[in-house]
């Protein structure tokens, strides 16, 4: 019985499409924007031009460029306007869930000051392509690195996030010596967009669900003329990072997870279950116990409907304000911080960095498909997944879990890397840029 309830609460974390008229504008290949850079313009060339020669009628990669009609973004102006709100919680906190407050500030900025052309240029501005797997498109960004032999790497996504999240990656990984860096820590990026999410296709049937993810991940890299690469992911990417792992294509020389799997299955089934911790427990193992008992007993109440019953979910597809609730509410410390950025305090993310996300989950009407991939799932999140190839860790103090050595080392016995941080949290790569680099780096070095 334990197992059929893990689709619900081991789920954790995740991400989505606009109107007909707004996908038909966005798919048409038009000149890139006037900020791109030289040399992301002759990256962009050299792309097309090995696509060109790659390219099948089976496995074609076209070029993708964002533009949405501006009749999508007056409508979601005039939603986010004529909000109906409830009263405010009856509690000071966040215990009742994401307050009044917050949302109001939210609307007001949303509706009057916020700018999706900002974050639609910058993605301009990045190669972007699309191609076809196992009858599905999937949208991904691809920027090479200048620098050469430069480690080719795919990172995966997660809910409530989206490409939006690894935005601010790209070039302190494929330009390093311009962030403290050297030539030989230079990776090739390739960040796609998940089933369901963002640009990519939303499946109309089933069978989409994160191990055929993992197997398409690794069609797509080779697709692009990559022999040798490796990967990473954190919330449903660490899953689907690991499940490649798992699969051990020849190709994949290792990965690296921000939320490891690596949770011993007779500490997950009590941690779950809510019981006291086991005896035994060192100080890391008693707060990493902790911290689970916290998750699954007080921080699953939207995985559970997503994984029962995600086309009930009508509501964040016809409401801006109820989809970005939808979003916040993702984990307490993420919720948090989000809500400080909304009253001033910026700690890593922007208001417009929050409002991106949401934003590109609005327009693309992505809140629903996004979150079949839940229903999709039967298995953990946290717990091992049986890898037995090289794989890097990092520990975010702020993640859902901060996974022990001890755990670790058994769950990964290829273990190549492993540093807890002392700052970020979820989000790893959104929030903390230039650590989350500089934990890449350090993660692949020894497989140069």
């Amino acid at each position: 019985m334990l197992s059929k309830f893990l689709v619900v609460f081991f789920a954790a974390t995740m991400l989505p499409v606009g109107s007909v008229l707004a996908q038909q504008t966005m798919q048409k290949s038009e000149p890139r924007s006037a900020t791109t850079t030289k040399h992301q313009k002759e990256t962009n060339m050299n792309q097309l031009s090995t696509a060109a020669a790659m390219g099948s009628a089976a496995d074609t990669i076209r070029p993708f460029h964002v533009n949405f009609p501006q009749a999508a973004l007056d409508d979601l102006r005039r939603r986010v306007a004529a909000t109906k709100w409830p009263g405010r919680e009856t509690v000071t906190d966040e215990t009742q869930g994401v307050q009044l407050a917050t949302m109001q500030k939210l609307a007001t900025y949303w509706a009057k000051d916020y700018d999706w052309r900002k974050v639609e240029a910058r993605l301009n501005a990045l190669p972007q392509f699309m191609t076809n797997i196992d009858g599905l498109d999937i949208h991904f960004i691809h920027v090479r690195s200048k620098h050469p032999n430069a480690l080719p790497i795919i990172i995966t996504h997660g809910w409530p996030g989206s490409i939006i999240e690894q935005l601010k990656i790209i070039d302190p990984l494929t330009n390093p010596t311009a962030h403290g860096g050297s030539v030989s820590d230079a990776f090739d990026v390739v960040i796609p967009s998940m089933p369901g999410y963002g640009f990519s296709g939303k499946p109309e049937g089933k069978g989409w669900d994160p191990d055929h993810i993992a197997r398409a991940w690794t069609v797509l890299m080779k697709r692009l003329g990559y022999t040798r690469f490796v990967a990473q992911g954190g919330d449903w990417g660490a899953l689907i990072t690991q499940l490649m792992g798992v699969q051990a294509a020849p190709d994949l020389l290792a990965i690296h997870t921000n939320m490891p799997g690596a949770v011993p299955p007779d500490i997950d089934k009590a941690a779950f279950a809510g019981a006291p911790p086991p005896a035994g427990l060192s100080d890391d193992e008693r707060h990493a116990y902790d911290r689970l008992v916290f998750f699954y007993t007080r921080g699953l109440a939207y995985a559970q409907e997503m994984g029962n019953r995600p086309q009930t979910l009508y509501g964040i597809e016809d409401s801006p304000i109820g989809l970005a609730a939808w979003i916040l509410d993702h984990d307490e410390r993420s919720y948090l911080l989000m809500a400080r950025v909304f009253d001033g305090v910026s700690e890593g993310l922007t208001r417009d960095d929050v409002l991106d996300n949401i934003t590109l989950y609005w327009l693309t009407n992505t809140g629903v498909s996004a979150s079949r991939l839940y229903w999709e799932y039967k298995g953990g999140f946290f717990n091992a997944k049986g890898v037995t190839i090289p794989v890097a860790v990092t520990v975010f103090p702020s993640e859902q879990y901060q996974a022990p050595r001890s755990w670790t080392e058994q769950a990964y016995p290829n273990l190549i890397h492993y540093n807890q941080v002392d700052k970020g949290g979820h989000f790893a790569a959104w929030e903390q840029p230039q650590l989350f680099a500089e934990e890449l780096r350090a993660a692949f070095r020894s497989l140069r």
